[in-house]
């Protein structure tokens, strides 16, 4: 695979190049906002869709067995990890999985502990289903974020019903370990406090870290979480619409099928199916090649700001291909900010912001694109950058 390969993705009704107008008020950025890659997806999955485009039918389908079976063995083999197959249930994506976790859960006003900076799909999934939102804001100790336990600790003691969690963790890059991991369930088990647990980016890792998957840290803890994990950031398939949750308790796995049910949604998508099965059967060694990229591509952006533009900081990242930038040295209001980097240096990245008010003065960049692509965008950046400190506050 050669990942250098620019793919014109242009008139493809694609959210990242072709929503720039909407998001951004012009067409002519380099966009590197939108969490998908640039990247063509496996040659196996490719051929795969193409066969079955080539059948002409695309009626009613099932998920077969060797569907879940190829769920059950990713995870075994990857992440250690063993997964009974009463414990999956089908779901069209991460997010709406959540929803759908949160409307079978939750009566209005319940709290519901989130983590700031993060996706900001888990404020509005909170505020949607009728929850009472409670932040626990991460602290970013040494370049570094860390969980503040002390805060959580008091909060999760607090009539707290349910914890969003996101492990890998987007956008700040972390990948928790073991101590962490164990502190998190461990409080979830002593409050009696559900974890939803977003997993999404769990085969994004570099090395030499490695993912934990959360359900695995304890017993108790197994009673009390959902998962909810997809291929589609790993694979770049998102637009497949294909995800799935890992519930071990039989009583909350219950509650989340009836609501599934009960919203009609079961057939799922038969590309999105076809897609998950083959990636994860045939996938491994492209994703093998893709990690290698992604971690060269971040040490070329963290080694290039760190010597062009040292006024920007990068905060250190164990996974994931989205990079967490800090530009408050700058003292630049989120708009003013946004505003020089799309007018000026003419990128598209996600304010900080957006992540919650922690993420004031950040910029989230999605790095998963070729090399000549990021160093365009940098090199972008670090003109508009040098031009605003010479002209000191002139935008």
């Amino acid at each position: 695979m050669n990942f250098d390969n620019k793919i014109n993705r242009l008139g493809t009704d694609c959210y990242k190049w072709d929503g720039m107008q909407e998001k951004f008020g012009r067409t002519d950025l380099l966009p590197l906002w939108v969490a998908d890659m640039d990247f063509p997806a496996a040659d196996v999955i490719i051929d795969a869709l193409a066969e079955r485009v080539r059948h002409g039918v695309f009626g009613y389908t099932f998920r077969p067995e060797t569907y879940y079976q190829s769920i059950i063995n990713w995870h075994n083999q990857r992440h250690s990890s063993v997964i009974e197959r009463s414990w999956i249930l089908d779901l069209p994506g991460v997010v709406p999985g959540i929803c759908l976790a949160l409307q079978a859960i939750i009566s209005s006003g319940d709290r519901v502990l989130i983590q700031t900076p993060v996706y900001d799909p888990f404020f509005q999934a909170v505020q949607d289903n009728g929850g009472e939102l409670v932040v626990s804001p991460l602290k970013l100790v040494n370049n570094h974020y860390e969980i503040d336990f002390t805060d959580l600790e008091i909060k999760l003691a607090n009539d707290v019903k349910v914890m969003l969690f996101c492990s890998p963790h987007n956008p700040v890059g972390r990948v928790w370990n073991l101590q962490e991991l164990s502190r998190i369930c461990e409080l979830c088990v002593k409050n009696d406090v559900l974890l939803i647990a977003d997993e999404i980016h769990s085969d994004l890792i570099f090395e030499p870290y490695r993912h934990i998957p959360a359900a695995t840290i304890s017993e108790e803890i197994k009673q009390r979480i959902i998962v909810l994990n997809a291929p589609s950031k790993t694979f770049n398939i998102a637009g497949l619409t294909t995800s799935y949750a890992v519930i071990p308790s039989e009583e909350i796995r219950r509650k989340v099928n009836e609501m599934i049910e009960k919203n009609h949604l079961i057939l799922g998508n038969i590309f999105g199916n076809l897609a998950l099965q083959t990636a994860y059967q045939q996938g491994a060694q492209w994703l093998d090649q893709l990690l290698i990229y992604l971690q060269n591509n971040y040490c070329f952006l963290r080694d290039y700001i760190t010597r062009e533009i040292p006024a920007v900081r990068v905060i250190r990242m164990e996974g994931t291909y989205l990079a967490w930038l800090d530009f408050r040295e700058f003292g630049l209001n989120d708009s003013d900010l946004e505003k020089l980097l799309v007018d000026k240096a003419k990128i598209g990245l996600t304010p900080g912001i957006q992540y919650g008010q922690n993420g004031s003065g950040f910029m989230r960049l999605n790095f998963g694109c070729p090399r000549n692509i990021l160093e365009q965008t940098l090199i972008r950046m670090k003109h508009a950058l040098s031009q605003y400190a010479m002209n000191g506050s002139s935008l």
